[in-house]
């Protein structure tokens, strides 16, 4: 007699508190992991930009140079580079190591909501609430943006690049998809102005957030809404949301100090994990594992799966 399959496991969910770290840097308005998820950066409402090793709790480095509050960040593939923008209207290039800054690019007629760097990192692409994008070149020493796209009707919220492609979200409600190797834009209008955007793991979707407390799954390529996601608030501020690192779940922040999680295909809700009395700023999910790491007030809290074991504590 054969004895059926074990049902695999499901995913398991980060819900376990590991760390609240208090980041000393004002209120902390993005969290971000890096490439390899072994760091993370806090962009701080005191001008700072601050490299942390979440697990361990300790702090590398603080980064200052911006002449206002830091609105968001991103490292480069090599970790040698990051990027910031914040509400000085200023995008600002640090070497890693040294906590020098390397490039200030001006341009943008107002704050800079949203910094990337292209796979390569000789790009950064920073949008900001004079609704443009602006793609600045690392190594060139001229003052200009390489290339402006500045087809938004209103602010740009959040901005995502892969290999070929550049994904907008603007506050007139649209996402905004442009194919740099055909040089063609796609639009798709979701009716209510955007707070955040980002593809799958998978590339072949988009998740859209929206000021109608709602989170929707598009078809990258046709548009096509295949899934909504309900029960969080965001009515007001300008939320991260993103996908599990296996893209099983949709994961987003929430008014009401929660961290939703939705089962993908499902759409039905998995989690709603208390994480304090405020509001849940911004999150940032591990590329590889389950780990989560939300920002509120001015404090990260790292969040494991249940059955993780910190290393070199009892087991």
């Amino acid at each position: 007699m054969a004895f059926p399959e074990p049902k695999p496991r499901g995913p398991e969910l980060p819900q376990k508190r590991l760390k609240t770290l208090d980041c000393g840097q004002g209120a902390v308005r993005a969290v971000r992991f890096n490439v390899d998820g072994n760091y993370c950066l806090t962009c701080g409402s005191d001008k700072t930009l601050k490299l942390w090793n979440p697990l361990r709790g300790t702090l590398l480095r603080t980064y200052s140079g911006h002449g206002y509050e830091v609105l968001d960040a991103a490292g480069s593939f090599d970790n040698s580079s990051l990027c910031s923008g914040g509400g000085d209207k200023a995008v600002v290039l640090w070497d890693v190591a040294s906590g020098q800054v390397v490039r200030k690019f001006r341009g943008h007629a107002g704050k800079v909501n949203t910094v990337q760097f292209n796979e390569e990192a000789t790009v950064i692409l920073s949008g900001s609430i004079d609704s443009t994008i602006r793609c600045w070149d690392c190594r060139s020493r001229k003052p200009e943006p390489v290339q402006t796209l500045d087809e938004a009707r209103d602010g740009i919220s959040s901005v995502k690049v892969s290999d070929h492609e550049v994904l907008a979200g603007s506050v007139d409600g649209r996402v905004r998809r442009y194919d740099l190797r055909m040089g063609q834009l796609f639009s798709d209008y979701v009716g209510s102005p955007i707070t955040c955007i980002c593809f799958s793991r998978d590339g072949q979707c988009t998740l859209v957030s929206s000021l109608d407390s709602t989170l929707r799954l598009l078809d990258k390529d046709t548009g096509e809404l295949l899934g909504e996601y309900t029960g969080h608030k965001n009515k007001e501020y300008k939320l991260d949301c993103c996908l599990s690192e296996r893209d099983t779940h949709v994961v987003s922040c929430s008014e009401d100090g929660k961290v939703f999680f939705w089962d993908l295909v499902e759409g039905a809700l998995a989690l709603a994990l208390p994480v304090g009395p405020g509001v849940v700023q911004s999150l940032t999910y591990h590329p590889t594992e389950p780990c989560l790491l939300t920002a509120m007030g001015g404090s990260i809290q790292c969040w494991r799966e249940e059955t993780y074991e910190a290393e070199g504590a009892p087991g």
